[in-house]
């Protein structure tokens, strides 16, 4: 479904939210054969179901074939300090594990009596070396848990106080999708009587949304409903042109020298993109866009919600005229309409 339009959310609500920020090389955003789904549209024990790859040979590790032959864990969630508290909720530093690797972030649990649904957060790209715990997402992090739901908003390995993964980079950061999937699984089984691990959704921005496509075609199941907001291209060649080649990305040259090129390597780019996998996808995605985002294209979302649709997915496209790509005017319209989504799903 395609939609162009907006609502509003009360201005109370608006007041409690920070400023936006912007993608790459700031607070939020970046650069970034079919195979089956389970039988069933949602994994009874939340843990996404090992497909093997559909070639004879073993799946290449670094592929969305090699993290869907993966058996991934994920658990160990433990609270930290309180870093804040408010009228709504309370905000703790945690850790989880994540296929053996342990990955920090923020996590805001309301007041009142629970069990809340809970959403798991992946922020846009933010350099590493300046990254603190929780940044990124701030003003989505405060207003949804502000409206009822245990909001867990992942560092990403490599980031913060979470375990360091070297290869991460020129893996182009397959990682944050294994990080994603432990956190909703962290959550499923952590028996906090706060969190209902049987309601979890996924919300990405930028760079975040990429990883929600890598998610949603590697775990179908594990979660219940997804959101993006400016992702980035489906295609991670696409995404090495765009922000890391022409900005003199020396990680680029370490990249293909080690994976080839698109054109050395047609079959491994083909292999990193979720959308040679949409098939697999059974939870609904809304994506929103602004036609005046000069840092994520907007054909980038066409393409990926035309393909959505060809695969006879469930697919809400808003578009925003003359939004950019930190959705500042737009943003309270298009929280609206994500709280409505959520609503819908997971209640």
């Amino acid at each position: 479904m395609r939609i162009v339009g907006t609502a509003r959310i009360a201005a109370a609500l608006a007041l409690a939210l920070v400023a936006a920020v912007g993608c790459t090389g700031s607070d939020d955003g970046d650069e970034a054969g079919r195979t089956n789904p389970p039988a069933s549209s949602r994994a009874a024990s939340k843990s996404p179901a090992a497909t093997p790859s559909p070639s004879p040979s073993p799946a290449n590790p670094v592929s969305i074939p090699g993290l869907i032959a993966r058996k991934h864990t994920g658990s160990d969630l433990r609270l930290g300090a309180v870093r804040a508290r408010t009228d709504a909720y309370t905000s703790y530093t945690v850790t989880y594990e994540a296929n053996g690797l342990t990955i920090s972030g923020l996590m805001n649990i309301p007041r009142g009596k629970g069990p809340f649904p809970a959403l798991v957060l992946a922020h846009g790209y933010i350099d590493p070396a300046i990254y603190t715990t929780g940044r990124g997402l701030a003003r989505e992090q405060d207003l949804l848990a502000r409206n009822g739901y245990v909001v867990l908003h992942t560092d990403y390995r490599n980031h913060a106080d979470s375990d360091r993964d070297a290869d991460n980079d020129v893996n182009l950061r397959l990682g944050y999708t294994e990080d994603v999937i432990g956190a909703a699984m962290a959550l499923h089984s952590s028996g906090r009587p706060e969190i209902d691990g049987e309601r979890i959704g996924l919300l990405g921005r930028s760079m975040g949304g990429g990883v929600v496509y890598n998610t949603l075609v590697v775990a179908p199941g594990l979660f219940d409903a997804a959101v993006v907001f400016a992702p980035v291209s489906s295609r991670p060649a696409e995404n090495i042109d765009h922000f890391q080649r022409r900005n003199g990305d020396p990680i680029v040259a370490e990249i293909e020298a080690k994976h080839g090129t698109p054109k050395e390597s047609p079959e491994f780019w083909k292999q990193v993109s979720p959308l040679t996998y949409v098939d697999r996808v059974t939870e609904p995605l809304l994506v929103h866009h602004g036609t005046a985002d000069d840092t994520c294209p907007i054909a980038w979302s066409e393409r990926v919600v035309a393909d959505f649709e060809a695969a006879g997915k469930s697919v809400e496209f808003v578009m925003y005229a003359g939004e950019g790509h930190t959705f500042a005017p737009r943003w309270p319209d298009s929280m609206d309409r994500t709280m409505t989504f959520f609503e819908r799903h997971l209640r």
